[in-house]
């Protein structure tokens, strides 16, 4: 066969289908690069990887997408560091959907420009002669080089086939991960940040669909974390694992319970500090239905400030410290107004600040957790007394 038959035809000749199936292959392999690699190995450590497989990931990030392992760990390792403030490099609580889903690779670009973020997130990522040499130093060659490599294999159609590939990163790492995952979707966590599930099943886009959960637990190496969620990364993982070409370090903790508990003590209290954003959910689910039930009695005061329904429960189910103080001089005011939902609220805070007092020793913590639960069980709220109940259950 000579050239001329080769940029016609291509090596390989398939059907129509074949050529679908090798484009989802190779972008597949590209977003499994993406998140065990980079995401969950580089950025979180969440695992070891042997050699092998951690410089097959990273030749083939170097041809399908150009991407340095280090910016990308830096600016994913700022990104939590910063989440949804003006130093997030790509928030659409910040930046809005539409820019971070329109223009996320550019968003992406603009940051690893920034010296101060390689140098301060960017530590213990690859550093040997390839990096440096080849795939820090000419990141467009490996580009370059998949194109003729698609071109040879399949001919003129190999060109759609890297057009595809050179797509999909942009539109669903940059794009739909950081867009829609801290904007649409469930969350089974409440961390301080919009982090969102988008899907139960993590296949598309490798189990990064599941963005809440990752999150709620940063430094696991599996982002599925309820019984009907499927992470296919995790899959993988596994696999390498079993295969002795990987090792997983960490996972996010399994909630136990111990209904025979009726005292805090310092089992319970780690229990809860380690599940404070399953807590925060699970109380946010007490707060909707209070609030669904004392609407009635908060209508007439919301309207007089000004506040529509779907705001005033915006605030409350928020985290106080994102409000701003006019926000919260007026949900004071219309809270005022209706004792359950208000003593619900406060006692959502209170409960927040004891795992975030640091300076406090583990016998205060404890003290300050059981004297909660102990006026939550008095309160006359049946939502905050079994909350309460539950709680003690930790273990």
């Amino acid at each position: 066969m000579d050239i001329a038959s080769v940029l016609l035809t291509g090596l390989i000749d398939l059907p129509w289908w074949g050529y679908i199936i090798v484009t989802l292959v190779f972008t597949h392999i590209t977003i499994a690069s993406i998140t065990i690699f980079l995401h969950r190995h580089q950025a979180h450590r969440a695992l070891d990887l042997h050699p092998i497989p951690s410089h097959f990931f990273r030749f083939w990030l170097w041809l399908s997408s150009g991407m340095v392992t280090k910016e990308w760990a830096a600016i994913h390792r700022k990104h939590h560091a910063k989440c949804e403030t003006v130093d997030d490099p790509h928030s659409p609580q910040i930046f809005g959907i539409r820019k971070v889903l329109s223009e996320g690779a550019e968003l992406y670009k603009i940051e690893a420009k920034n010296q101060e973020t390689l140098d301060r997130y960017g530590h213990g990522t690859p550093d040997d002669w390839m990096e440096r040499n080849v795939y820090s130093k000419h990141s467009v060659a490996g580009i370059a080089l998949m194109l003729i490599i698609n071109v040879v294999l399949f001919g003129p159609i190999g060109l759609s086939i890297w057009a595809v590939q050179m797509m999909w990163t942009p539109v669903f790492a940059a794009g739909v991960i950081n867009g829609i995952g801290h904007y649409w979707g469930y969350r089974n966590f409440r961390p301080g940040d919009a982090s969102r599930n988008i899907s139960p099943w993590g296949i598309l886009i490798g189990g990064e669909e599941l963005h809440n959960n990752h999150h709620a637990y940063p430094t696991s190496a599996r982002l599925s974390n309820k019984w009907y969620e499927f992470d296919i990364g995790w899959m993988y993982i596994r696999i390498l694992e079993m295969m002795g070409l990987a090792k997983v370090k960490k996972t996010a903790p399994k909630l136990q319970l111990n209904k025979a508990k009726t005292q805090c003590d310092l089992e319970t209290l780690q229990a809860v500090i380690s599940h404070r954003y399953e807590v925060l959910a699970k109380y946010t689910k007490s707060l909707k239905i209070a609030f669904k039930n004392e609407l009635s009695s908060l209508q007439q005061a919301a309207v007089e400030l000004g506040v529509d329904g779907s705001t005033l429960k915006n605030w409350i189910l928020a985290d106080a410290k994102t409000l701003k103080e006019e926000e919260r001089t007026k949900l004071d005011q219309v809270l005022s107004h209706t004792q359950k939902l208000d003593t619900l609220y406060r006692m959502r805070e209170e409960l927040s600040a004891i795992w975030e007092r640091s300076a406090a020793t583990k016998d205060e913590l404890l003290k300050q957790l059981e004297d909660w639960c102990r006026r939550a069980e008095e309160s006359g709220i049946e939502l905050l007394e079994n909350f309460s109940r539950r709680l003690r259950c930790y273990a």
